[in-house]
């Protein structure tokens, strides 16, 4: 066999072994019968069962609210830690600030569960904040880890940047706000999208912090999916694993379409700028 024919080989072997339990799931989410192992023909009733039942439907909505809430502010915490730690150099405490935002990214889930639950219960009764644990202790649990990956994104971004287009606007009189704005947030972007996203995966993805954190009333979708799993996987469980599936491949496509158009947009402002400068120079 051909080195060519080989790679080729292990690159769809890698596919396979990834993607088809995932295309297998889709397929049984259209099956008619009520036992998951058994083919009873094609049907979406076990959709329309989905969308009736208020349970999943409360728990979807409030996973989407969390996930939302907590990708923004990681993305705000974790852009201005990966930036500092890529710009900045050397500064008093950088080690420690460092080793303290990775932490997470090492720290075992149950660890990190348990001592926010912990940090959460001194909190309320030195302060009175928050009181109970529910949909606000779980959105800051979320944060602290999201943060994390976030700054590892926009740290590897910004080293990546070339700071020869930033100190080519400030010759031109650019001022710093200006430069930030128009030049390095643009660059910029591609790496808090990806950041956005990837937190906001991890917090709609999180079961075991969540278990630790939440309480009465504040049931998420995974926390949900995993209490019915454990009672045998029902046919709408595959329903509603598509629908995931569904709407994080949307996100990924549109997120990758609004990167390559960002990137190109800011190329072509890039090469006009240049060429203006050229322009002047030339005059």
């Amino acid at each position: 066999m051909r080195r060519g024919s080989f790679l080729t080989l292990c690159l769809w072997a890698g596919f396979a072994f990834l993607y088809l339990p995932i295309i297998v799931l889709i397929v049984y989410s259209f099956n008619a019968s009520r036992l998951v192992a058994v083919w009873g023909g094609w049907s979406v009733k076990w959709y329309g069962e989905l969308f009736r039942d208020p349970q999943v439907l409360g728990a979807a909505s409030m996973s989407l609210q969390i996930a939302a809430i907590s990708a923004t502010v990681a993305v705000v915490i974790g852009g201005l830690a990966g930036y500092v730690l890529s710009r900045f150099g050397r500064f008093r405490g950088r080690t420690g600030f460092s080793t303290m935002l990775t932490a997470p990214l090492v720290m075992p889930e149950v660890i990190t569960g348990l001592s926010l639950l912990m940090l959460f219960i001194a909190m309320e009764g030195l302060v009175g904040w928050p009181a109970g644990r529910g949909m606000t202790t779980v959105i800051i649990a979320h944060i602290t880890f999201a943060a994390a990956y976030v700054a590892v994104v926009v740290r590897s971004r910004v080293a990546g940047l070339d700071r020869a287009l930033e100190e080519a606007a400030m010759d031109l009189g650019a001022r710093p706000l200006t430069v930030l704005r128009r030049i390095t947030l643009p660059m910029l972007m591609p790496g808090l999208l990806s950041g956005w996203l990837l937190a906001f995966t991890l917090s709609l993805d999180d079961l075991v912090i969540a278990s630790f954190v939440t309480g009465p009333g504040a049931t998420t979708l995974p926390m949900l999916i995993f209490s019915k799993v454990r009672l045998g996987v029902s046919p709408d469980i595959n329903a509603l694993a598509t629908l995931i599936v569904a709407v994080v491949a949307s996100g990924v496509l549109l997120s990758g379409w609004i990167m390559l158009r960002t990137e190109r947009r800011h190329a072509r402002q890039v090469r006009a700028a240049f060429r203006r400068e050229g322009a002047m120079d030339g005059n």
